[in-house]
């Protein structure tokens, strides 16, 4: 099971703790926001995309919407998200419990700057009821990412 990955993941630094399970679904951001009790901007939602034979991960602010235009320019070629069996077989989790963390070999992880104006996000743990709560920082660290990407619209202040 997914979630069980995602912990083992985090025991080894000593956080399997901190991963949250809920009563409830968490699989969209405005049922994550609802767990959480927080802003849906701050659920940190991970996309998962292909980029030639590459799995893709963009991790983005929860009210961030992919700008096709950007993410053309970053990668090259056109959005195009996996399909929910493509994301569980290239990813390792299952859409709803995507996240950064305890992914297949091979999947690179984006992180969009719509997170970067919060001090704390919540990105899921591997099921579609969990979540984790992570500083910037520690999303960095944990994570895997490999850059910091401009790729997502309709979150900056107007």
């Amino acid at each position: 099971m997914s979630i069980e990955k995602v912990k083992a993941y985090f025991a080894q630094f000593g956080m399997e703790g901190r991963v949250l399970e809920f009563p409830v679904s968490s699989a969209t951001v405005e049922l994550a926001a609802q767990a959480l009790h927080c802003e849906p901007c701050r659920i940190a939602k991970t996309l998962s995309f292909a980029v030639g034979d590459t799995p893709v991960l963009i991790v983005a602010a929860g009210d961030a919407r992919i700008d096709n235009h950007k993410y053309k320019a970053r990668f090259a070629t056109k959005a195009k998200m996996l399909t929910p069996e493509e994301a569980a077989r290239r990813i390792g989790h299952a859409v709803g419990g995507v996240c950064p963390f305890a992914v297949q070999p091979g999947v690179e992880v984006y992180l969009d700057v719509s997170l970067k104006r919060f001090d704390t996000v919540f990105p899921a743990c591997g099921s579609s009821n969990s979540a984790i709560e992570l500083t910037i920082p520690e999303l960095e660290q944990y994570s895997g990412y490999k850059d910091w990407v401009d790729v997502c619209k309709d979150w900056q202040a107007e």
